[in-house]
């Protein structure tokens, strides 16, 4: 278990790294926002409010256009947060910088956190095989991002490839391209084919799992009509 008291929001995390769990302090008075239905548990003296945010764009991303914001009324309160899909949940507190986090990445943050959903361009993302859109955080604050599987941080000093479909996150000062590896029968055969090519000098955190993969893997076993 991991306990951390960053600036304004206290925080603890569990179950890490399969199915991580994070429970966060919110100062009186304050406001988080949190993606749709990650709320597990909270105070009673916890408000909640739903909104719109990112609009159509948001919707094409394949997550929900609403996200809550939690506010704690006379004192501070606790509120749990469980990811929609079993894997880890990292923090980082942003120092007016910005963040671009992966589709279904974004848990919760602070309320000064701009949340905006940012469009990779028809090239980046046909052919990165996953989502046109990415999620750009940025501002002074808290924010929890999730994954599928562990997540690792690794710095980039120059050049780093990874994996299109390990991407969880990666920070602005950060340019990148999307490339396949090996030819044309490693792209269609081989299980790998197309990665990501940073360059600059920045972090990145990767996800030790694949979606895809695993929905390769279990279809075999699902229930067929005879």
């Amino acid at each position: 278990m991991e306990t951390q008291n960053i600036k304004k929001f206290e925080y603890t995390m569990e179950c890490k790294p399969d199915y991580g769990f994070v429970t966060i302090t919110i100062p009186a008075e304050e406001k988080l926002k949190v993606e749709a239905a990650a709320m597990a548990t909270m105070d009673t003296n916890i408000e909640m409010k739903t909104k719109l945010r990112g609009g159509f764009s948001r919707f094409l991303t394949g997550e929900s256009i609403f996200i809550n914001e939690f506010t704690a009324k006379n004192g501070s309160g606790n509120i749990q947060l469980a990811p929609s899909c079993p894997g880890d949940v990292d923090h980082i507190y942003l120092n007016n910088e910005s963040i671009y986090l992966q589709n279904s990445a974004f848990l919760a943050s602070s309320d000064s956190i701009s949340i905006e959903t940012k469009f990779q361009g028809l090239l980046k993302g046909f052919f990165s095989g996953e989502n046109l859109f990415l999620i750009k955080c940025s501002g002074q604050g808290d924010l929890w991002f999730n994954s599928y599987g562990g997540i690792i941080a690794i710095n980039v000093e120059d050049d780093y490839v990874v994996d299109t479909g390990h991407i969880v996150a990666f920070t602005s000062g950060l340019d990148y391209s999307i490339s396949k590896v090996g030819g044309y029968k490693s792209l269609f055969f081989s299980g790998e084919g197309l990665v990501c090519r940073f360059k600059g000098q920045g972090k990145i955190w990767i996800q030790t799992r694949k979606i895809n993969p695993f929905l390769g893997w279990i279809n075999p076993f699902r229930p067929s009509k005879k």
